[in-house]
């Protein structure tokens, strides 16, 4: 079944900085790729660059960060990353070309103002002092830095003082996901101050990449000029999200899933409050959650106290190469966005890696959501309201039917906006920026 005539999101061109700009001034157009369009396969010409990228976060469990840099790697490119420690991995290792150091471990717990700051701050001094060394023994080509933190951008000073092209990629935009992480008041003196940080360190970046175009247009009211930001949106990696081509195997149990970070925005106890209204009725049907964060405690105290146990399991996160078999390996996703501040314009890559996958997904109806899909890509619910999450997963759990349909659009929808075909619109801004610094 094709989606429905004019509801649609995915008609419009963009895959160029024209386009982007042209698609952005038409708010009645969803900006979406062109089906028609005839994607280059070729490489980018040119000599092999050095690039360095700076991210306050753990390279192997992060999408974004690792597609750029193994797409960078592909290319031919010498491709350093600086990020954080999990565990008891390697202090320096090469991951399919791509140099990764981990400079500094980190607990997803920090419950304070004070212990989020101080480990930003840490990691920046760290950081800087690495990219500056680094540097000043071999020029980089292009320094790509991650937000959050906006001000981690400051770690390429000294290569941005010899002309070297910085990036700043804003994941999340920051003045909204502090205040939506500590409950901070926008007119707050301090939403203030994390405003006048986001246009400091955007003037200090030759270019500014943002995660999508509800976020591009705050960003251009109050902190960026058109022409030097643009949208890259995280789109799920073939080369990592893939599904089998055969039957898998058989299981006795249906499995929901959520995979992700543990933040109270994602709404996870309003989704296992809404398993919990169903689950007797569905008992060859449990919920699994995989990953870590500050709401993990209360998640596992709402799980016994609702006696889920058994029902609703929570595991450790995963490595980002171990998450498509799990998501492959169930039956239905689960994104229970709060519609509330930060979550309502936070765009969710589960989604496009369920729909890689061929997961069906159940999603809250966000406004960022609403803006990039309809009802025949995703199943909606009304976000906060656990009453309809409840009967939306029993629907779907009861009739695979309508699984399957969600399967069939959502598949030919990510196959015309997933990283092979977005990933062009980035390495054109790399071979822009290199060359206008030559």
């Amino acid at each position: 079944m094709q989606p429905k005539e004019g509801t649609a999101h995915h008609d419009n061109p963009e895959v160029s900085k024209q386009a982007m700009q042209l698609t952005a001034q038409r708010e009645t157009l969803p900006p979406m790729l062109d089906p028609t369009l005839v994607i280059p396969t070729t490489v980018h010409a040119g000599r092999p660059l050095r690039i360095c990228m700076v991210a306050y976060t753990f390279y192997e469990s992060d999408n974004r960060v690792m597609r750029y840099a193994e797409t960078l790697a592909r290319e031919g490119h010498h491709v350093e990353v600086f990020a954080l420690q999990p565990g008891r991995l390697p202090v320096e290792e090469n991951l399919c070309g791509v140099d990764v150091y981990r400079l500094q471990s980190r607990l997803v717990n920090e419950k304070t103002r004070f212990s989020y700051l101080w480990r930003i701050l840490s990691f920046l001094a760290r950081s800087f002092y690495r990219v500056s060394a680094n540097d000043l023994k071999q020029r980089y080509d292009l320094v790509h830095v991650h937000s959050v933190p906006d001000f981690l951008v400051f770690s390429a000073l000294v290569p941005r003082l010899r002309g070297t092209p910085v990036i700043l990629d804003i994941h999340d935009i920051l003045p909204e996901f502090y205040c939506g992480k500590f409950g901070v008041s926008k007119d707050s003196m301090i939403f203030r101050v994390l405003c006048w940080t986001e246009r400091l360190c955007s003037k200090f970046a030759s270019h500014v990449i943002i995660a999508n175009h509800l976020w591009r247009e705050r960003l251009l009211s109050r902190s960026v000029t058109d022409e030097k930001c643009s949208v890259v949106m995280n789109s799920p990696d073939r080369a990592i999200f893939s599904s089998s081509e055969g039957p898998l195997p058989k299981r006795d149990r249906f499995i929901l899933l959520y995979p992700g970070t543990l933040n109270w925005h994602q709404g996870l106890d309003i989704a296992i409050r809404a398993f919990a209204k169903i689950s007797a009725q569905v008992p060859y049907a449990d919920f699994h959650i995989y990953g870590e964060g500050p709401s993990k405690e209360p998640l596992l105290v709402l799980i016994r106290d609702l006696g889920l146990q058994g029902r609703v399991v929570m595991h450790e996160m995963k490595k980002l190469r171990e998450i498509p078999a799990v998501i492959e390996n169930s039956d239905l996703g689960v994104v229970p966005k709060r519609k509330e501040n930060f979550g309502n314009e936070a765009f969710s890559t589960k989604i496009l890696e369920f729909m890689a996958m061929k997961v069906p997904v159940i999603v809250s109806d966000t406004r960022i959501d609403r803006y990039y899909f309809n009802d025949s890509l995703v199943r909606f619910f009304e976000g906060g309201n656990e009453d309809d999450l409840a009967s939306c997963m029993l629907d779907l759990i009861q009739h695979p039917e309508k699984r399957r349909e969600l399967v069939a659009n959502a598949s030919e929808f990510v196959a015309k906006n997933d990283w092979n075909v977005k990933k062009y619109e980035y390495l054109d801004l790399v071979q822009d920026l290199t060359r206008q610094a030559d």
